[in-house]
């Protein structure tokens, strides 16, 4: 008797392609990764975008990206209005991959009627991808780290 092992990573099949598409291309639509961000943000001129800081102000005093709109997710219904502009598409960051809060003020933010994409990575990959982060004692830039960021040029993707 042959047993016939099957892949963990195949044990659910692969979608069709035309699945996968629509898929991928809705992710896109829904996520930013910290590079894109960055470029955008370094581009000369107006960035086409607000990004939205969602933490507390003690994790904001912390770092945060410069530029960055701070709006803890509770306060999104009454002061969204005040800071952010409906026409400008929002991009939201809390900490990093291991916390949901950046998608929760995306929610928020979505639920007043914004164009919003959640940032992927959050402010940990925006540190470690070596991106220049502000504190109260100014600005700063840490060493890219290799496994996040490529050591010289761009990653290709």
């Amino acid at each position: 008797m042959t047993v016939t092992t099957v892949s963990p990573v195949l044990r659910f099949a692969p979608a069709a392609p035309a699945e996968a598409a629509a898929h991928f291309r809705a992710s896109l639509a829904f996520h930013a990764d910290v590079s894109d961000v960055a470029a955008a943000l370094a581009a000369d001129g107006d960035p086409g975008l607000a990004v939205l800081d969602s933490r507390s102000t003690e994790s904001w005093d912390q770092g945060h990206i410069p530029g960055a709109i701070h709006l803890p997710t509770a306060l999104i219904p009454e002061q969204a209005a005040e800071l952010l502009d409906k026409a400008v598409p929002v991009v939201t960051y809390c900490w990093g991959p291991g916390c949901n809060g950046a998608t929760r003020a995306a929610l928020a933010l979505a639920e007043l009627g914004y164009q919003v994409k959640e940032m992927l990575g959050g402010f940990e990959y925006w540190v470690r991808e070596g991106f220049e982060f502000e504190t109260w004692q100014g600005r700063e830039r840490r060493a890219p780290d290799p496994l996040t960021a490529p050591v010289a040029g761009d990653c290709g993707c």
